[in-house]
């Protein structure tokens, strides 16, 4: 049941280190992390979804990310929690395996990262080496958009197979209800029925989960778990009309996500709620501008969501 219903990434806040003459100076802030981590158990999300894209993975070090996937599984308690272990090179990735592992992480997150343009077999030979070398559960991280890589069908077939791999988090699926079925579809003729399908684009999370995905791995689930977990159950229980309603009220939100990504605009949801403090993402990225950051209030003002 790990890899169904709602699967939350929160932010991994950060703040300027101590003695730090600028910007590029920062450390991850503990206390404001595990602050969100806890507030996501206590939701009652399915589990928990520590560095990935939201979580600023890639700017942080091996013994940064070592810490926060103990801190994440301190703060979560019982919540099932993936720790993302994506890098450039293949030596560290198991590094960062081993180091989850070591943190007691219930399974881990790997999406195929490159400097140089990865081919099919090489990717698959990421998979097929670090799933040789895990005892817990493998989720399969499709994400185009960021690592620049598109896997083929086939390949994600091929990857399936192998021992752990027990889900895959897929790209939006488009929000129209056939087409989302067709998407869904396809990707169910080449992964195993034991291999569960979880979207990550939340403006598409919706379309879906009515449509055949397991879970949500969800990037607003970070700092607004109880309306995501809404519009999860909703849809896990065939309720097309609330699960759509739900989603139609954050549209201005998705929109957001669309023009200044997700990272951006989820760091200022956060900051807006009181979550976070100011400046919380990692140098060089910026949070969003004045007019950004108006338009996230309107859009919680819109979905009726209030300062926690």
């Amino acid at each position: 049941m790990m890899f169904t219903g709602l699967c939350a990434f929160p932010l991994t806040p950060l703040r300027p280190s101590v003695g730090a003459k600028s910007a590029a100076g920062f450390a991850v802030n503990e206390a404001a992390y595990e602050g969100l981590v806890e507030r996501l158990a206590n939701a009652g999300v399915d589990s928990i979804g520590a560095l990935g894209s939201t979580g600023s993975y890639a700017y942080l070090s091996r013994a940064e990310r070592a810490r926060v996937a103990e801190l994440t599984v301190r703060a979560a308690g019982t919540v099932p929690v993936v720790i993302g272990v994506s890098a450039l090179s293949t030596r560290e990735v198991l590094g960062n395996v081993d180091n989850a592992q070591r943190a007691g992480a219930s399974a881990v997150l790997l999406a195929p990262m490159s400097y140089q343009r990865l081919t099919q077999d090489e990717v698959f030979g990421l998979y097929e080496c670090v799933a040789a070398e895990l005892s817990v559960p493998l989720v399969v991280y499709d994400n185009p958009a960021t690592t620049g890589f598109t896997f083929s069908l086939e390949l994600h077939g091929r990857i399936a197979e192998l021992p752990r791999v027990a889900s895959v988090k897929i790209p939006p699926v488009p929000t129209e209800a056939d087409a989302a079925t067709a998407t869904v579809t396809h990707y169910r003729e080449h992964i195993p029925a034991t291999v569960t399908l979880g979207i990550s684009g939340d403006g598409s999370a919706a379309a879906a989960l009515l449509t055949g995905c397991d879970a949500w791995y969800s990037v607003l689930a970070g700092v607004l778990p109880r309306e995501c977990l809404d519009l999860t159950r909703a849809a896990q229980s065939g309720d097309h009309a609330t699960a759509t309603a739900i989603s139609d009220r954050f549209a201005p939100l998705w929109d957001l996500f669309a023009e200044h990504g997700s990272l951006r605009v989820v760091a200022s949801v956060a900051e807006e709620l009181g979550l976070v403090g100011p400046e919380s993402l990692p140098h060089p990225v910026q949070g969003l501008g004045e007019a950004g950051r108006r338009g996230v209030a309107a859009a919680l003002e819109a979905a009726g969501v209030g300062r926690a």
